[in-house]
């Protein structure tokens, strides 16, 4: 198996066009066409973490954090992130990030947060936009279902918790095969009728190749004619944070210590209490701040993220309880996700977890 059947994989779980303009996610270090001895996953690459793989015989680190965040003009050691790459070029070594493709994912970092205070339907606290596309497809009718079923197969036909949606209307299409042409009916030089299904159908835009692929893959006529529509919708399944609620209201004080047992913080920073029950949860791993508004807006009793500065507290103004729980401590638990990813695609290969904590943060208490 080559590196590049499990980055291949990892682009399909979350898709390098889902980051935000400011990452760096997918292949940073190494060779896609080197065979793969084993893959070695951690939240963050640090020189230690390359000693790992080594010893661990991996040669593939999956890493939430990407080393290479900003441009590097030398590598001359002069830091972490420069003798990481050193060390992992040097030992051949490949690493991969994945990271804000991750976070914009409903299944992604922050639904293990969701997960571990139990709550139930939820929600991009910011929905993207501009991540759905309309594609409108006429097919025989006879074929219609074929269509379909390829274009659902590809991941198009979701809205919110429906899948396999689309739009059909039967009509009559016109067409005249020229010399040189191959048509699946009618005669050259022709003009022919047929039924046909006007077949429409929403689709997030980073599946549009799969989905044009398997199109003509099964569509009778030599040439298929389709258009593709942009919208301006919203995608519920592809944004920053998730909010929910709890089966069950607790008030203020028992939260903060579900919150600090749940994600092994040793310590947590917070916001005023405000003497009211917590039912509706916002959550978002890492630097999440720049959604305060967002988990005000749907109502939320708290917001966990991490990454607070002194004057941004002030920003709650008593209408959420805003919790500080660390940054390591909200997207710890990527790496269990990212196993389990793993494992199950790959039940025959060597996926570790790694063993270092790289949490750059201590507490003297």
């Amino acid at each position: 198996m080559k590196i590049q059947d499990i980055t291949q994989f990892l682009d399909g779980v979350a898709n390098p066009a889902l980051q935000e303009s400011y990452d760096n996610a997918g292949l940073i270090v190494g060779n896609k066409d080197s065979e793969c001895t084993g893959i070695l996953v951690t939240l963050d690459t640090i020189p230690e973490i390359v000693d790992e793989a080594i010893e661990k015989k991996c040669n593939l680190i999956v890493s939430h954090h990407p080393i290479i965040f900003r441009g590097l003009k030398k590598i001359t050691g002069k830091n972490y992130v420069e003798q990481t790459v050193i060390k992992a070029i040097k030992k051949d070594i490949a690493i991969y990030a994945i990271h804000t493709n991750l976070d914009n994912l409903a299944e992604g970092v922050n639904s293990m947060l969701a997960k571990l205070f139990g709550l139930k339907d939820c929600r991009a606290l910011s929905p993207k936009g501009n991540m759905l596309r309309k594609l409108v497809t006429f097919v025989p009718v006879a074929h219609a279902e074929d269509v379909r079923k390829a274009l659902f197969a590809a991941g198009a036909g979701g809205i919110g918790n429906y899948n396999e949606c689309s739009f059909n209307v039967t009509g009559s299409g016109t067409f005249k095969a020229m010399p040189g042409a191959h048509p699946y009916v009618g005669e050259i030089n022709e003009r022919h009728w047929e039924e046909e299904v006007r077949v429409e159908v929403i689709y997030p835009v980073y599946k549009e190749s799969e989905l044009i692929k398997n199109l003509k893959s099964v569509h009778p006529y030599e040439e298929v004619a389709y258009y593709i529509q942009s919208l301006e919708n919203t995608f519920s399944g592809i944004g920053s944070g998730l909010f929910g609620e709890m089966e069950e209201e607790v008030d203020e004080k028992t939260f903060l210590g579900m919150a600090k047992d749940r994600l092994k913080a040793k310590v947590i920073r917070h916001t005023r209490l405000l003497n009211r029950p917590v039912k509706k949860v916002a959550v978002c791993g890492g630097s999440g701040f720049f959604l305060l508004p967002e988990a005000k807006s749907v109502g939320a009793d708290v917001y966990i993220t991490a990454d607070v500065k002194y004057h941004e507290f002030f920003d709650a103004d008593g209408d959420i309880v805003l919790i500080d729980a660390g940054h390591f401590e909200t997207e710890q638990f990527t790496i269990e996700l990212l196993a389990d990813i793993l494992q199950k695609n790959f039940p025959n290969f060597a996926v570790q977890k790694t063993g270092h904590s790289t949490n750059p943060v201590s507490y003297f208490i």
